[in-house]
């Protein structure tokens, strides 16, 4: 009788990653067709045939299947996004990130906590939890969107490694909110301590793993694994990312810098053959893709309508609120204060404009809603529509917004139009 269930389990979960698969590829075909992001298309149907709507598909019966997918999946694509960061360019504007991803999560933390304390009438403890939840923006929604609109290189390397580098600071203030919630309690020392273990680990295990491997599959004497680049790319991945979890780092941060190591390998004087350099490329680029799929597939059947169809109006205030206060503030105070980058006004407003939202900040509301904090419902309808919103709008509109202020890769569609 066990033996038949966990068939009929197995059974199941091939039936809904087989339905994920092929919504994804039939509407990655419809995206290049109607020129519109492919995350947005996922995210609608995943709504759609998700417990919402038509409820064909519930990643809740499979609770582990399901962070096994937003895990890897978030950290597959936020290891490709490290990969396409160049280490000049980044060089040029480290203030920016350092203050975009640090000074600015709280920026933003504080200034949608203080309007939504006032918008839902509840607690500031809860209302700044609000904040923190949605404060940090996703490379899991940002590079997708990068891969099929060419930005130019200054500007699309700083939002991708905000977008890595701010998740491990929004998961400590939330997990800091969280312990004053429930406990009382607050103590910087050992807020700012666990912030800094967990960014020193990620980026040590990161530049480990991501040295160790590059030099394992390129063509010097230790590269003896080099005809097995494509798996040694999801090892790679995997390994980085529990590791640094193991050692109370940051993984997203570790699979990120990892990532960093393995496009910047040529500095290190390491390359991969040719023929293992392509295969590994086109493998990436498929697991990539089918993360994609997945990843904002699951998200839209987690999506609560029933919490949605309660707060959206408020929680439609707060997202711009977020959108057109809070994110302005934290571009013009976070780039002020970089000489060296030499910021243009145009290029301000567009890293106004990114800012997606997307699996960290559901994952966290996960979290919430399990221990059934007050105002736990208040804060997944805000997520949730911070999601919606972030990636229906401004997704859809980045090229729209790029080609306005100036800010397209020209050098790229001139090798295009070659």
């Amino acid at each position: 009788m066990e033996n038949t269930l966990e068939a009929i389990a197995t059974n199941r979960l091939l039936l809904i990653f087989a339905a994920i698969a092929i919504t994804g590829i039939v509407l990655g075909k419809v995206s290049e067709i109607i020129k519109v992001p492919d995350v947005i298309l996922y995210l609608i149907a995943g709504i759609i045939i998700g417990p919402a709507v038509l409820n064909l598909i519930s990643i809740e019966s499979f609770p582990i299947e399901n962070n096994l997918i937003l895990t890897f999946g978030s950290a597959f694509i936020l290891y490709e996004g490290g990969r396409e960061v160049k280490l000049k360019v980044l060089n040029k504007v480290k203030i920016s990130v350092g203050m975009l991803a640090t000074i600015g999560v709280l920026i933003s933390t504080v200034v949608v906590g203080v309007f939504a304390g006032k918008i839902f009438n509840v607690e500031i403890m809860t209302a700044l939890l609000m904040g923190a939840v949605i404060a940090s923006t996703d490379p899991a929604a940002l590079i997708p969107v990068f891969k099929q609109v060419t930005i130019k290189n200054k500007i699309k390397q700083t939002v991708v490694s905000e977008s890595a580098f701010n998740d491990a600071v929004g998961a400590i203030i939330v997990s800091t909110l969280l312990g004053i919630i429930t406990s009382g309690e607050f103590s910087l020392g050992k807020s700012a301590g666990e912030l800094l273990i967990s960014a020193l680990g990620g980026i040590v295990v990161g530049v480990a793993v991501g040295y160790i491997f590059s030099l394992l599959i390129s063509d010097k004497k230790w590269g003896i694994f080099h005809s097995y680049a494509p798996i040694m790319s999801v090892l790679k991945v995997a390994l980085a990312y529990e590791v640094a979890t193991l050692l109370h780092g940051s993984g997203y941060m570790a699979v990120f810098i990892a990532g960093l190591i393995a496009g910047n390998k040529k500095i290190f004087g390491l390359w991969v053959p040719e023929h293992d350099f392509h295969s590994e490329h086109l493998f990436r680029e498929s697991v990539g893709a089918l993360c994609r799929m997945a990843i904002f597939v699951v998200l839209g059947t987690q999506v609560d309508l029933t919490s949605l169809s309660v707060y959206w109006k408020e929680s439609l205030i707060v997202v711009l609120v977020l959108m057109f206060i809070a994110r302005p503030l934290v571009v013009l105070i976070c780039t002020a204060f970089d000489k060296e980058a030499k910021w243009k006004f145009k290029e301000r407003l567009f890293m106004m404009w990114v800012r997606e939202t997307g699996v960290i900040p559901a994952a966290l509301s996960g979290i919430i809603v399990s221990m059934k904090l007050p105002g736990y419902e208040i804060i997944s309808s805000v997520v949730f529509m911070t999601i919606l919103v972030t990636l229906i709008v401004q997704a859809s509109t980045t090229k729209l917004v790029a080609k306005k202020l100036g800010v397209l890769e020209e050098v790229e569609e001139l090798k295009q139009v070659a």
